[in-house]
């Protein structure tokens, strides 16, 4: 969590460090904060794990349906029943008594670990009322669900969980899992000459977390939802006019961001001029953000910009200094809000 860190974090950070970063040998934590952003919460605090059963095996019971592979271990009496149930071969009361007993076993006590070891808020506690087992939501939570940036939470859910169970599923090694990105569609998929085209995810939603919901020229605030006025774009950092200039794919994850329409095609926009130094030092702080996180984002990367920071590093000086030489003027911002990342 150490690159993702700001000086006071806010809880939008806290809850992206639990999604974005850390390891996984489940998808539950992904169902679960599903089911954390989509409680009702004037319901009341406490919600019992029969409660939680619900909004929990349906999250997984959508996603086995496109992905089967949602834990890395052979066998799950959990996910046997979420099958079960698409099969239509348990009867609901089923499914949700086997998801109170063995769905919650491990993720309520890992979810807040991030880099082995816990964060210091928490979204909820467990609690135990009477006979039943649950747990009981903070007033973090609440004032999440207050956040500007809340209406992003569950798209940035939803695209992890995406590149997760993608990279699980293909059983391939890291070194062949590179991400592509479709510009008319805005998806990235992954295709290697071991598998056709597989498209993944939402680019907007995919990139958004690590931008903390921000422009990443000016920080102003944006949204990944399709209706909204403050939609982000997605920008090549150096412009794509130089793709007849470099051998190197500028479609790549590494030269993408979501940036506002001021800072993208406003009238201060940065069209086809290049970012200023400080905006390259962004540029590769970003990318150390997926980098920290796990493949196939990290994978690809890795496999477009260099294994080690020295070669990383090298390549964007490279490509800042055949930009800048084809390009001529530099550009930033005209105001920018305060820094995030």
């Amino acid at each position: 969590m150490s690159l993702f860190a700001e000086e006071y974090p806010s809880l939008e950070s806290y809850w992206r460090s639990v999604i974005l970063f850390g390891r996984n040998v489940a998808t539950y934590k992904f169902a679960l904060a599903k089911s954390l952003i989509d409680l009702d919460l004037q319901a009341g605090s406490f919600v019992s794990l029969e409660e939680l059963s619900e909004p929990f095996s349906r999250n997984i019971m959508e996603h086995i349906k496109m992905n089967d592979k949602q834990i890395t271990s052979r066998s799950s009496t959990f996910l046997d029943a979420c099958r079960a149930a698409l099969r239509n071969e348990i009867p609901h009361d089923e499914l949700i008594s086997t998801t109170e007993k063995y769905g919650f076993v491990n993720v309520l006590d890992a979810f807040h670990i991030v880099n082995q070891s816990e964060i210091p808020v928490k979204f909820f506690e467990k609690e135990k009322r009477g006979r039943k087992k649950g747990i009981i939501l903070t007033d973090n939570l609440f004032m999440l669900n207050e956040s500007k940036q809340f209406q992003n939470l569950g798209h940035e859910v939803e695209a992890r969980w995406r590149l997760v169970e993608t990279a699980w599923s293909l059983n391939l090694s890291p070194s062949l899992l590179e991400v592509h990105y479709d510009e008319e569609a805005n998806i990235f998929f992954i295709e290697n000459e071991k598998i056709r085209r597989t498209d993944v995810t939402s680019a907007r939603d995919a990139l958004n977390g690590y931008q903390k919901g921000k422009c990443f020229y000016c920080f102003d605030d944006i949204s990944v939802e399709s209706l909204s006025d403050d939609l982000g774009d997605i920008d090549h950092f150096f412009p794509h006019t130089l793709q007849g200039q470099v051998k190197i794919n500028l479609n790549g994850v590494w030269n993408l961001v979501l940036a506002c329409k001021s800072c993208n095609r406003g009238n201060n926009g940065k069209f086809a001029r290049v970012p200023t130094i400080k905006l390259l030092e962004r540029l590769y702080k970003r990318n150390s953000f997926f980098i920290d996180s796990h493949h196939p984002l990290r994978e690809t990367l890795i496999i477009q910009t260099g294994k080690k920071e020295v070669d990383r590093v090298s390549f964007l000086k490279t490509m800042d200094s055949i930009a800048i030489n084809h390009l001529i003027h530099r550009w930033q911002p005209f105001y920018e809000h305060s820094p995030v990342f």
